[in-house]
């Protein structure tokens, strides 16, 4: 950088625009904390930070209603750093205004157990409202929260107590509104008119290759605009009151509002001010050592003055203030609808209420069956009766995946308290949005074809990261979808969905199973669930001949079997299970011992303990046959060295389920003669 250049930036680390001594001290402790923190670590992202020191504290002291000391009281605004390698910026401001994170915490930036790990991570720094990283996700997941709230709001409040009405604003980069969630997000919030919503648009013109001229030139303005959004434009980020004046102008919009700031990445650094480098890289010590120096600043690390922390620690008795109101506010209205108050508080405690699984259907014995998408429609609406904060949709898939709660309103713009969500063809944003509606207490699902979950994976992968307990449904799960060919037959989506840590997935062999799974999936509150279902009718099966379907809530159980040591053992999982228990009946009539094993989930039974599992799969039976229609990594887990699976490894075809499923070898006489073969008979 020219000499005259880097003189004309130092030149500009002036006090914010129209802001007191006070406010300018606040704006550069919180940018000196984050560049000692990054450079302390050794790594980090200290330009974006620096930039936006003014806006985070506009926010936090101007705006943002909350409580530091009850970071999770229930009708605070949130906050949503979605571009979170930024993270020291809203650390250096939860330290700063009394959430507990110390300045040590500060110091262990990115270090090992520590609170302030590289990116916000939901449930270990008291006040991040979710995971982000995965950039576009944090925006994903707000539209979820401005949902819950339009949600709550419209089931909760009764004229003259109104106790929810909190605002969600989110923190965005040029990184977020080019991934492409971001655009479904984007468009679906302006098809709602969500108007507690307000995304702030960091457009610094850096990415980590350079300058967003070598890949981006939306006209962000008209494109949101076109997205039915309220758009204004700030175009100097240290303008403390336009940006504290544009803020506050989004109070009672009837659209989501689009900040457009205007920045500086790395803002009054020397050498370093609007290059690609201060994105991802720390300053280095002698920049670091400039950069204050152009602030007019001590050069000790993790400086604070007193004053600013006085002044920030305000919003500590502000929150309290805040809560202790709001507090009144629930006890009158507790008092006025005590049904709706025992609602909101198992709600608010993550409770299922009495008799939630009352009218969950027993399946009677049927041997042309029924599609487990069609029997978990009917028990997912004998739950939806009975727990009325469980809502949620599919992408625009509903009729397929049988996930519409009968009876139950369409969420709309004008009719916010519907529990059936249309996400539209957007399924990546359809799981972001079911994280922001369980980060709000709701229980949500989500529904598509399992072959389009990869199209949302990185929004389920945060579901699991978070422990939030959404449901996927998943149907059309394997070739028996039939006609629509490869395109859309899973062959390795199921596996990859078990290979995901933290999610428990369920896949029915019949109705009954079905019935079981939800009741497993309910009680869940700590991880989500894949429910992956048939299109093509499975036989119900008899019950009083084979095993109660009770044994699903441990993952794996004995569904048929003969008397004495079984010499071969059938392990399979969905449509599969039917297959097996006709060739078990064959194999049986023939003289051979056997045994079917229903396996509709992996992850239940890898959590009980050995004896289990060893009265299940014997270690003395070692021939064993998994069947499965799909790939078979993994089963070699179950089936070990000396068994089989019967698998596809390839991509599936387009023709009828039934010849599909003959011509790949999954029925029961080729299972049967793979145990022949398997046992040397």
């Amino acid at each position: 950088m020219p000499e005259e250049t880097m003189k004309a930036v130092a030149d500009e680390a002036k006090p914010p625009k129209n802001a007191s001594l006070l406010d300018q001290l606040a704006v550069n402790t919180i940018r000196t904390l984050a560049m000692d923190a990054v450079q302390k670590a050794n790594s980090g992202h200290p330009g974006a930070p620096m930039a936006l020191a003014p806006l985070g504290y506009a926010i936090f002291d101007r705006i943002l209603r909350y409580n530091p000391r009850n970071p999770q009281w229930a009708n605070r605004d949130r906050f949503v750093l979605s571009n979170g390698h930024a993270s020291m910026l809203l650390y250096s401001l939860l330290h700063l205004t009394g959430y507990d994170l110390s300045l040590d915490d500060l110091k262990k930036f990115r270090q090992w157990e520590s609170k302030t790990p590289g990116h916000p991570e939901y449930g270990m720094t008291p006040g991040v409202e979710t995971t982000t990283g995965p950039l576009g996700q944090g925006v994903g997941t707000s539209v979820g929260m401005a949902i819950a709230e339009r949600w709550l709001a419209a089931t909760f409040n009764r004229p003259g107590h109104e106790i929810v009405d909190y605002r969600v604003y989110a923190i965005c980069g040029d990184g977020d509104l080019m991934e492409g969630i971001s655009q479904e997000a984007a468009s679906l919030a302006g098809h709602l008119a969500l108007g507690n919503l307000v995304w702030i648009y960091d457009n610094n013109r850096i990415t980590i290759e350079g300058s967003t001229d070598l890949a981006y030139s939306d006209d962000v303005a008209r494109r949101f605009e076109a997205l039915h959004w309220q758009v204004s434009h700030v175009r100097d980020a240290n303008d403390l009151e336009t940006i504290t004046q544009a803020l506050k102008a989004t109070e009672g919009a009837t659209k989501p509002s689009l900040i457009i700031l205007d920045s500086h990445i790395a803002w009054g650094a020397p050498h370093k001010q609007d290059t690609a480098s201060a994105h991802g890289e720390p300053l280095g010590v002698d920049e670091v050592a400039l950069t204050k120096k152009a602030y007019g600043w001590p050069e000790e690390q993790f400086y604070e003055p007193k004053e600013v922390v006085e002044h920030m620690r305000k919003a500590v008795e502000r929150g309290a203030e805040w809560e202790r109101a709001w507090n009144s506010k629930l006890s009158a209205w507790a008092k006025e609808f005590p049904e709706l108050a025992s609602q909101w508080e198992a709600m608010e405690k993550g409770e299922l209420p009495a008799g939630w699984d009352a009218d969950i259907p027993t399946f009677p014995a049927d041997p042309k069956g029924v599609a487990t998408r069609e029997s978990s429609g009917k028990v997912e609406n004998a739950i939806a009766k009975h727990v009325p904060w469980l809502l949620g949709g599919a992408a625009d898939l509903a009729p397929s995946t049988k996930t519409l709660i009968a009876g139950a309103k369409p969420f709309e713009r004008d009719s916010y308290d519907g529990r059936n969500l249309h996400f539209g063809i957007r399924e990546h944003v359809m799981g972001a949005v079911c994280n922001g509606l369980a980060l709000s207490k709701l229980r949500p699902f989500g529904s598509t074809f399992l072959i389009f979950s990869d199209y949302m994976r990185g929004s389920v992968r945060l579901s699991a990261i978070m422990d939030l307990p959404v449901i996927y449904i998943y149907t059309h799960d394997s070739i028996g979808l039939g006609e629509d060919g490869p395109t859309h037959q899973p062959i390795e989506q199921l596996m990859s969905l078990r290979a995901m840590p933290r999610i428990v997935v369920m896949r029915p062999g019949d109705a009954n199973e079905v019935a079981e799974c939800w009741r497993v999936i309910m009680k869940i509150n700590d991880r989500p669930a894949a429910l992956v279902l048939s299109r093509q009718a499975l036989p119900t099966l008899d019950r009083t001949k084979y095993a109660s379907a009770d044994g699903v809530r441990r993952g794996a159980y004995i569904l048929a079997d003969c008397q004495g040591t079984p010499e071969v053992i059938l392990i399979a999982t969905g449509s599969e299970v039917s297959l097996c228990v006709e060739a078990y009946e064959k194999l049986c009539a023939s003289g051979v011992k056997a045994r079917v094993v229903s396996m509709p989930s992996w992850e239940l039974f890898e959590q009980q303990d050995r004896a289990y599992h060893e009265q299940v799969l014997p270690p003395t039976v070692r021939k064993r046959i998994s069947v499965e229609a799909g790939t078979d990594l993994g089963w070699a887990l179950y089936v070990g060295h000396d068994g089989i699976s019967i698998s596809r490894s390839d991509f599936g075809a387009s023709a009828p389920a039934k010849e599909l499923f003959k011509e790949f070898g999954f029925n029961a006489d080729a299972i049967v003669e793979h145990a022949r073969k398997l046992l040397g008979k």
